[in-house]
């Protein structure tokens, strides 16, 4: 059983979505996102933004991103406002997933989602926050992606997956060392599912918000 491992830094398995650096090239045989991650914003991005769009274009780029907000590391505010706002345009145009990259910037993300924008399929990685922060996105069109967190069975991210609507699940292993098949056995347990129809269950959410299927 293979299981989708929504997003990493390192695998290149086939049935795992690639967070591909600056300056590299993707794959052809292998998933990937593409985007400008907030810790790597200057005033030059647009250069960047090129090479986003043109890679974004192939059939194998299943999301955007990472992109978002963080008040820790990232540069100025309203540059990460306006490179978001510029990410989630072209996922959308796209209808593939954004994948959503927020440190302390809940208030931005919500400003984000209330505003007069189209805002597309978004999904949340390495949620490990308090519950109600994700209670408060809901109406929106956003999911969850649950990370190493879920090992620790006191965490945010175990206390959300217990409540969080099946329907917008998923799991990866970021930029960890773990293998996916542990977040899945880990998530098997919270939720008292059996691995293979975590597995279905996963691959149905991400074909149901995409645009580009996986199998």
């Amino acid at each position: 059983m293979t299981f989708f491992d929504f997003h990493t830094h390192h695998s290149l398995l086939k049935k795992s979505i690639y967070n591909l650096a600056e300056q590299e090239d993707p794959k052809s045989d292998s998933y990937f996102s593409v985007g400008i991650h907030p810790w790597n914003l200057n005033e030059e991005w647009e250069k960047e933004f090129v090479r986003v769009k043109n890679f974004s274009s192939l059939s194998n780029c299943l999301a955007i991103g990472e992109s978002g907000f963080d008040r820790l590391w990232g540069p100025d505010l309203a540059l990460q406002r306006k490179v978001f706002y510029e990410h989630a345009k072209l996922a959308y145009e796209l209808q593939i997933p954004l994948i959503l990259h927020l440190v302390k910037g809940h208030d931005l993300l919500l400003e984000y989602l209330k505003s007069e924008v189209r805002v597309p399929q978004i999904i949340w990685h390495g949620f490990n926050l308090k519950s109600h922060m994700a209670e408060q996105v809901l109406d929106f069109p956003i999911s969850f992606s649950f990370g190493k967190a879920i090992l620790k069975s006191d965490s945010n991210a175990s206390h959300w997956l217990k409540k969080c609507p099946l329907d917008r699940v998923f799991f990866e292993t970021d930029d960890s060392q773990l293998s996916i098949d542990s977040i899945y056995k880990s998530a098997s347990v919270i939720l008292q599912l059996s691995e293979e129809e975590l597995t279905q269950q996963v691959r149905n959410n991400w074909n149901k918000i995409s645009s580009r299927k996986i199998e």
